[in-house]
């Protein structure tokens, strides 16, 4: 295998329990594949199943049928039926994330925040505390913030130490969700600049981008997601 990651035949459906199990059919039929250097920008309006294939991807939410195999050196990983603590590890070595929300500890600084992730991913504590620094400042989050809780911040100087967490360690697979929604013009061409150095890297993206000028400056391929809506369950 020498995609970092490859969907195969995915298909998810929903059910609805509050609502006497009624099935709500997501996706069916997923294949596709990101090769290192890549950023695949996954394409279609909003409710066609994007988000809910990321989460996927990284064992939030359970298959219904098919596979997804990720790249872990000279293994390859199932995250379909792999056992949890596969899933972490995963997590740790391989699979970095920009969620459209920063979920953190309450009450630790948002230098902290990132160093952490960092030392997660394998950076000594030295490494992770300079490339934190630099990712905040690049990011221009001012300095008198970083030792602030996140919680504190408003939306777009949250998602830049989202951002800024998502991107500090050495992960061969990112997945981003939304990460330049609620930027403005000068840091979304910050975050335009690492997408491209971690591509340079050798690194492979799946994303999803919300406006089209930023899906054209990254995407070397676009998947239209609409092209696997899930089909009604009988």
């Amino acid at each position: 295998m020498t995609a970092l990651i490859a969907f195969a035949e995915v298909a998810k459906t929903f059910t609805l329990h509050l609502r006497g199990g009624v099935r709500l059919p997501v996706v069916s039929g997923v294949s596709l594949e990101v090769h290192p250097g890549e950023c695949v920008v996954l394409g279609g309006p909003s409710g066609a199943g994007k988000s809910s294939l990321l989460k996927m991807a990284t064992g939030n939410y359970r298959i219904d049928h098919g596979s997804i195999r990720i790249r872990d050196g000279a293994r390859v990983v199932d995250v379909a039926t792999a056992a949890p603590r596969e899933v972490l590890a995963l997590r740790r070595r391989v699979v970095a994330s920009v969620t459209q929300f920063l979920r953190v500890i309450p009450r630790v600084g948002a230098r902290a925040v990132v160093e952490e992730a960092g030392r997660e991913g394998g950076l000594s504590p030295q490494e992770a505390a300079r490339r934190a620094a630099d990712l905040l400042a690049r990011l221009n989050l001012p300095e008198r913030l970083w030792d602030l809780p996140p919680a504190t911040f408003s939306g777009g100087e949250q998602q830049r130490v989202n951002i800024a967490r998502g991107f500090i360690a050495d992960k061969p697979l990112l997945l981003l969700d939304e990460p330049t929604a609620s930027l403005d013009a000068v840091n979304r061409a910050v975050v335009l600049e690492l997408i491209r150095g971690k591509q340079a890297a050798g690194a492979g993206l799946l994303g999803i981008f919300h406006d089209a000028e930023t899906r054209q400056a990254v995407a070397t391929r676009t998947v239209d997601v609409t092209r696997f809506r899930g089909r009604a369950a009988a």
